[in-house]
């Protein structure tokens, strides 16, 4: 043994010892490479801003918005509730309405603007030939500085409108979308939610799954879905739950109901109880009530109703 270290000495354990260490730094640096590649990654793939999703938002669209925020004010005063999204729809070309914005800010709301491309091609806004607008449109919400949740195209799977199903084609719809959202990047407007909405899937009616008109997931931050319920057989399952399993497919982003109401035929009180239940049963970000006297009487009006639609909304969080 003359010449070597025997086992169990100081200068034996000592190197043992130098060489865990050695081997701990090493295993450390692989991890940290490791961890640095992946946070590279999600940078890349999940290039968009995050957005913090409340467990629940109640949101209201009601006349005269946005030229006034009075509408907004006598519907609190009505039902004691005070919405958490307020919403306007806005014709192409007009221009992002501050004040609105500004009102309900002061009332502790997000402002929500649906804009409609109407008689606008598609691949016009893809090819850059309204880039002035978007500008404009995406330097004014900048300089505003809250928050705003932005759509574009409302409802695409359906057949109404000059921009969906039939008059424009997916494609061109997925080209204008992505390219507005660029736009806004570009102009620094990061505070934007971006929510996609698309109406119910009524194959029986012509209004298909919404799959192919998906920007992708880099595009898009919140989803919307559009459906009303029509009669008294109606219920929040075979209303929305195939879309929302379409959905599902397509991404696991938060899903609004952001627009929906109830006829007097369907039984409003009911339906707004069923609403909120589903709301809550599939684990959604909320609704916009629609409460507009269009085709339709969907306004929150009666005692019963409204005692409903105020039960619903105590169980639900409000930023």
């Amino acid at each position: 043994m003359t010449g070597r270290t025997r086992p169990g000495t100081r200068l034996e354990r000592r190197g043992r010892r130098n060489a865990r260490r050695r081997r701990s730094r090493l295993a450390a640096l692989g991890l940290a490479v490791i961890v640095a590649a992946a946070v590279a990654v999600t940078v890349v793939v999940g290039s968009r801003p995050a957005t913090p999703a409340p467990r629940a938002y109640l949101g209201l669209f009601t006349p005269p918005s946005p030229a006034s925020y009075s509408g907004v004010s006598a519907f609190t005063a009505a039902t004691g509730v005070r919405p958490g999204l307020v919403v306007y729809y806005s014709a192409w070309n007009e221009p992002f309405r501050r004040e609105f914005a500004v009102a309900a800010a002061r009332h502790h709301a997000v402002p929500l603007i649906q804009i409609d491309p109407t008689d606008i091609r598609m691949r016009a806004i893809a090819a850059g030939r309204y880039d002035a607008y978007l500008r404009t449109y995406a330097a004014a919400v900048r300089a505003y500085g809250g928050r705003v949740v932005l759509s574009f195209g409302h409802e695409m799977n359906g057949n109404w409108y000059s921009w969906g199903y039939h008059h424009a084609t997916p494609a061109a719809f997925v080209a204008a979308w992505r390219h507005i959202v660029t736009v806004f990047r570009q102009q620094g407007a990061s505070q934007v939610t971006w929510l996609w909405t698309v109406n119910v899937i009524e194959k029986t009616q012509g209004i298909p799954s919404p799959a192919a008109w998906w920007p992708g997931r880099s595009y898009v931050t919140w989803v919307g879905i559009d459906g009303y319920y029509l009669r008294p057989s109606l219920k929040f399952a075979p209303l929305f739950g195939p879309t929302i399993k379409a959905v599902r497919a397509l991404t696991l982003d938060p899903i609004l109901i952001s627009e929906t109401a109830a006829t007097p035929a369907a039984g409003k009180p009911a339906k707004i109880a069923d609403l909120f239940a589903g709301i809550r049963a599939y684990g959604l970000l909320g609704f916009v009530w629609f409460d507009v006297d269009k085709n339709r009487d969907w306004r929150l009006a009666g005692p019963a109703a409204i005692a409903a639609f105020r039960r619903g909304a105590q169980n639900l969080s409000t930023p």
